[in-house]
């Protein structure tokens, strides 16, 4: 059986993917920097207010800090050449950072919740004017953070991060209404209701990310990939007779793998359908990483999973 044989990504697109990665780490690392820069303070003046809102945000922004980090850190590893132990480099940190960062999220939306329930039952006094001043400046540093990674690449790493600062955000909103609230009428109740609210909203986006990030590591068809009709189009290239063991996975954020086997009925024929296949895969489904075994047909029933060339109607 000939040895399989492969296409993937040309030199010049491994050097955009190396811009890429640089120019997130970047934005990454300046989106850390103003995030850390206000998270000490807040967490000051949380305890100082005494305000549950205000400490959660506080406690948003440090686990931004620890996010924004991560995610900055994977972005250099995804930078790393592949070696003899990575025969892909290290493209997956990212994928790995923004699991952790889910959980996380996830974690802290746990010790918010049980803070607010404690909260109900022993309420306490809170500085609703100090509230409102220190949350409106996190929101403001909240919202240009939010800017700036909106403006980088959208890679799962990224929007991991993306989360945290804007659950942050809706914090610093929960925790200005809170004051206001406070300062208007005596109501403290309202400081972890609200945080039971911006905890809510996040546990959705949350999960919706963690569901994608292990559907990644269980290297399931990415979402916008239709696995048959890809299929189909390399079974109807000329001098292939069948495709089986077809597999379409995410290497990282942006990067689809492709791996099949196509049964041909002349040798000679490979380097043209092979070159064909490549194509096809790279301008039909945006998929440049291409692994393609050639077999030379032999007869037997079809089985499932194989794709044959569709018959002409009449």
């Amino acid at each position: 059986m000939p040895a399989p044989e492969h296409d993937h990504d040309s030199h010049a697109g491994h050097d955009h993917g190396q811009h890429h990665h640089s120019g997130q780490g970047a934005t990454l690392i300046v989106a850390l920097v103003l995030t850390l820069s206000f998270a000490g303070v807040e967490a000051l003046a949380g305890w100082w207010s005494g305000s549950l809102a205000l400490l959660s945000d506080a406690a948003h922004m440090l686990t931004d800090s620890s996010a924004l980090g991560l995610a900055a850190g994977a972005a250099w590893l995804a930078r790393r050449p592949p070696s003899s132990k990575h025969s892909y480099g290290l493209v997956r940190a990212e994928v790995l950072a923004a699991l952790f960062n889910s959980l996380l999220m996830l974690v802290l939306i746990g010790y918010i919740v049980h803070e607010a329930i404690d909260r109900f039952g022993a309420p306490r006094d809170i500085k609703g004017s100090t509230v409102i001043a220190v949350a409106v400046i996190g929101l403001i540093i909240n919202l240009v953070v939010a800017w700036v990674l909106s403006r980088g690449e959208h890679t799962l790493n990224s929007r991991a991060a993306l989360l945290h600062v804007l659950g942050d955000a809706l914090g610093s909103v929960a925790a200005i209404s809170a004051g206001i609230v406070i300062v208007a009428t005596g109501w403290t109740p309202i400081d972890p209701l609200l945080s039971l609210l911006v905890s809510a909203l996040i546990l959705v986006s949350a999960l919706r990310l963690l569901r994608e990030v292990v559907h990644v590591l269980m290297e399931g068809v990415p979402g916008h990939v239709q696995l048959e009709v890809i299929g189909k189009h390399l079974a109807m290239i000329d001098g292939v007779s069948r495709v089986h063991d077809l597999h379409v996975w995410t290497l990282s954020s942006g990067t689809i793998a492709l791996s099949a086997h196509l049964e041909i009925r002349k040798l000679s024929d490979w380097p043209d359908i092979l070159e064909t296949a490549r194509q096809a895969m790279d301008d039909q489904h945006g998929i440049r990483h291409v692994t393609l075994q050639p077999e030379v047909l032999v007869a037997h029933p079809l089985v499932r999973g194989t794709y044959p060339v569709p018959t002409p109607h009449a």
